[in-house]
Order: structure tokens, then sequence, then C-alpha cells
């Protein structure tokens, strides 16, 4: 029987009698982990602002002056890349603020105003086709359902409180969210400058202290995953201009209503993966239906063809080829990111997904190292008589 050594005894001891701590003051450990996190927002949210700034910086760096080894062309050429990249981002924003949110903001106020008398038009439908009975038909004709929203929304307004603390919160959350987000600008923009020291810096630091193998796997791991993030980003946003700019010009050759307004929510809706193409669909069939329900099935009809069309055509031409995560885990990411994070959830889930999808399958392709390798059988030999 092989003796445990003295060592081997102490880190088994070590192990868990930090396990019982872990258990016994885990209330007092997650208060502790949880203001780490709070102080690390805007950090967090500097990486978060820097990953797709340094897409477009990255795209700019590779077209400035390419051949060019000057010594000030190499020393421009990561700030000018910066200040493109920004501007270009900030540009895009503009754009979203201008256009699609004035867009989203009527189209939420159409829904409300056209609740009601779609209401209206569904009791009269039921009505006529006899489909309820007409106790349960009165009722609901009789009910203000204009006044009824108003009302509810007057609640809604009266629930938060007295006007003085929600002037202080609102004032409070406000400053602290500009100064946050000025505080990730910053950190986001002093991580592009210095990415090339930071990497140097990093690698360094893992070479010393890791072995290896160790170091190749987690620089494989990173390069996956920054490859699958990199492309959902840049294939999402490119999908959504398309769609929702294909979607704005074919409701105006169909003479469909609303056109500008529900392209720009199938184009934000666009931007979240799977079920976005229903929630912008879903919306855009509604405010069309509440004027004419012909139309509303021509809409859909339309909406179905062209999302067809640029899943299978345009949006491998434009974009390359996809992930390569089946359809299956698709869906799986959407669901479980979107039930513990909410949207963001389902935007991070597809290419966290896809990137953990990736690296079992390079596991699992790759033959094990200490396999014996298969001796092929030799076929029998007969003896023939003479």
């Amino acid at each position: 029987m092989k003796k445990i050594e003295t060592r081997t005894i102490i880190k088994i001891a070590l192990a868990v009698f930090a396990l019982y701590l872990g258990i016994h003051y885990w209330s007092n450990i997650s208060g502790i982990f949880a203001k780490i996190l709070g102080a690390a927002t805007p950090l967090i949210l500097g990486f978060v602002i820097a990953y797709p700034l340094n897409i477009l910086m990255s795209f700019f760096e590779r077209h400035y002056f390419p051949r060019s080894q000057k010594k000030a062309v190499l020393k421009t050429r990561t700030p000018v890349s910066l200040l493109l990249a920004i501007i270009s981002l900030t540009v895009f924003v503009a754009v979203i603020l201008v256009l699609i949110i004035p867009q989203l903001v009527s189209c939420i106020k159409l829904l409300i105003t056209q609740i009601p008398s779609f209401i209206e038009s569904l009791i009269l439908f039921l009505e006529k086709h006899e489909i309820n009975s007409s106790a349960i038909l009165d009722k609901l004709a009789s009910v203000d359902w204009q006044t009824r929203i108003s009302q509810l929304v007057e609640k809604v307004i009266s629930g938060f409180g007295d006007i003085f603390d929600v002037v202080v919160s609102t004032v409070s959350t406000v400053v602290s969210g500009v100064t946050a987000v000025v505080i990730a600008l910053i950190f986001a923009v002093y991580l592009l400058l210095s990415k090339k020291k930071l990497t140097a810096q990093a690698n360094r630091v893992m070479t010393r202290f890791l072995k290896p193998d160790i170091y190749t796997k987690i620089k494989h791991i990173s390069d996956v995953l920054n490859d699958s993030f990199h492309r959902f980003i840049v294939g999402q946003c490119t999908e959504a201009i398309i769609l929702g700019g294909l979607c704005t010009l074919g409701m105006f050759i169909l003479r469909l209503p609303y056109a500008p307004m529900i392209g720009a929510v199938i184009g934000f809706s666009a931007l979240i993966p799977v079920v976005g193409a229903f929630i912008g669909g879903g919306i855009g069939a509604f405010l069309i239906l509440t004027e004419s329900p012909t139309k509303a099935l021509i809409f859909l009809i339309f909406l179905i063809i062209l999302q067809q069309i640029e899943g299978n055509i345009i949006y491998p031409k434009v974009v390359g080829s996809s992930m390569g995560l089946p359809a299956i885990w698709v869906l799986v990411a959407v669901v479980v990111g979107g039930g513990v994070f909410g949207i963001p959830g389902m935007i991070i889930g597809v290419p966290l997904v896809g990137a953990i999808y990736k690296l079992v399958k390079e596991y699992l392709n790759t033959p094990p190292k200490n396999k014996i390798p298969e001796i092929p059988e030799t076929p029998e030999i007969t003896e023939t008589k003479e």
C-alpha cells in the first residue's frame, strides 16, 4: 500500500477547512464579492466598450498605410485608428438615436392608442360570427378601454412614491451612471492604446508561471472565444442593418403602412438571436392588423420570404461562413442565457456556446496521445497443394 505523504495530508486538510469556512461564512463572502463586483462595474463596462471598438480599430489599422514602414506612420497608426473607430461608433449610435429610437417610441405610442380600437374590432368580429356568448360580449363592449389604460398608467406612475423621492433617486442614478460610463470610456481608451503592451505583458506572465502546454491551451481558448464573439457581433449588426433596410424598402414597394417604423423595429429586434425575428414580426403584423388584416397577412408572407433570402443568400455572402453552431444549440443558448441574464444573456449566450461547441468538437476529433494504434489484420496464408 502506497504511503500518503505529509504534504498531501496538509493540502487536503487545508482544502476541507477552506470549504468549511466558505459554507459557514457564505453570506459575508457573497457580500464582499458583491461589493467588489459593484466597484469593478466601470472596469467591466470598459471591457465591454473596448471590445467592439477594437473590432473597428483593427479594421482601420489594417487599412492605415499597411505597407508603409515609416516611423511616423507606425507611431500614429494606433491613435489615429482608435480615433476613427470612436468617430465611427459615435456616428453609428447617433444614427440609431436619431432615426431608430423615435420610430420605436412612435411604435409604442401607436400600440397603446390602437389597443382599444383593436379590442372593439375583435368584439364586433366575434359578435358577427357568434363565437362567444352575448353576455360576455356585452360586458366586454361596455368597458371603456381607453379610460382603463389611462387609469393603469396613472397607477403605475403613482406607485413610484413621492415626487421628491423619485427625483432624488433618479438624479442619483443618472449621476452615478454617467460617472461609471465616463470611467468606463477612459478605461476602454487606455486598454486600446496599450493593447499591444498589455498583451505582451500578459503573455510574459503566463509563460513565466505556467507550463508550456497549459499556456498553449489558454491561448487557444482565448483565440476561439475572440473569433466567436467577433463573428457574432459583425454578423448580427450586418444582418440587422440589411434586414431592416430591405424590410423598409419592400414595404414601400408593397405600399404597406408604417414602413419606416416597422423596418426600424425589425432591424433592432434582429440583434436578438432566434426570437428577435418573431418579436419584430409580431409587432409589425399587429400594427398593420389594426388597419387592414389583408395587409397584415401580406406583410407576414413578405417577411418570411425576406428572412429566407437574407439568411440563405445575403448573410453568407456579406459576412462569410457562419459560426457552425447547430440550430438546437443556438436555441439552448438563447433560452438559457435569456432565462439567467435576460436579453444580454441571449446575445452573449450564442457566441459563448459557439466557442464551447468548437472547443469540444476539436477535443473529440483529436485522438488520445496514449491510444494504442490498431494493428491491421493480416490475411491468413493457406497452403496450396501442388
